[in-house]
């Protein structure tokens, strides 16, 4: 398990049209509050987004852990999955600058490329924490089967899967991850149209792996959110 407060930030929202400042400011409110982490992508802004946390947290005081992913590209609003593991690394290494670290503490496969083979893939994740680059190795949008076939090839410290109270699709995943203390990161842990506080409230009852990292551009929403904790 991560040893982190069980909710913490989805990074996406604090670039991408919303002022670097906001931003910033954002990221280190939710750290007042007791955010300890933070989910950012090698994707998310072109980079930007790493940046922007690195600019508002670093150095990261002891106990915050910055998680990124990589295995994902957007053009043109379009998504593309990109597994190759000459890809991986390179990707990891500009993460390790854009973070201003040498070591990413959980570093995601952001999707499983099906043009690639999964050992391939998770195996680039396990070579770059043999080299100390990486220190855990997680996972996105995974079934139980590809979660059990990374886990022969590397520990794994968390799988992020959309999951909330009106979409629980991956209830197999998170019940798999709670018999295997794996950190559940559920993306869009909120549903449309339902009370912030009382999902996140709920997710945190559903099972003791569940880490939610409810993103916003919106300092109340922030405040808002964390009120899940009490």
């Amino acid at each position: 398990m991560l040893n982190v407060n069980r909710i913490g930030l989805g990074a996406m929202r604090l670039t991408g049209g919303l002022p670097h400042a906001d931003g910033v400011a954002i990221a280190r409110r939710a750290l007042e509050l007791g955010v300890q982490f933070f989910d950012t992508a090698d994707s998310y802004d072109f980079g930007a987004n790493e940046e922007l946390l690195a600019d508002a947290l670093h150095p990261y005081p002891e106990g915050v852990i910055v998680a990124t992913k990589g295995g994902r590209i957007c053009v043109g609003g379009e998504w593309f999955d990109c597994g190759r593991p000459e890809y991986l690394r390179q990707q990891a290494e500009l993460s390790l600058r854009r973070l201003r670290v040498e070591c990413i503490e959980l570093y995601q496969l952001h999707r499983i490329d099906a043009t690639v083979p999964l050992a391939d893939q998770v195996g680039a994740l396990r070579r770059l924490r043999e080299e100390g680059k990486v220190r855990l190795v997680g996972l996105s949008e995974v079934t139980v089967e590809q979660l059990r076939q990374a886990e022969e090839i590397t520990p794994i410290a968390s799988v992020q899967n959309r999951y909330n109270r009106d979409d629980r699709a991956s209830e197999d995943v998170l019940d798999y991850c709670e018999r295997r203390g794996i950190a559940f990161i559920p993306w869009r842990p909120v549903a449309p149209l339902a009370d912030k506080a009382a999902a996140l409230a709920w997710l945190l009852g559903r099972s003791p792996v569940m880490l939610p990292i409810p993103g916003t551009s919106s300092m109340r929403h922030l405040e808002e959110n964390m009120s899940a904790l009490t």
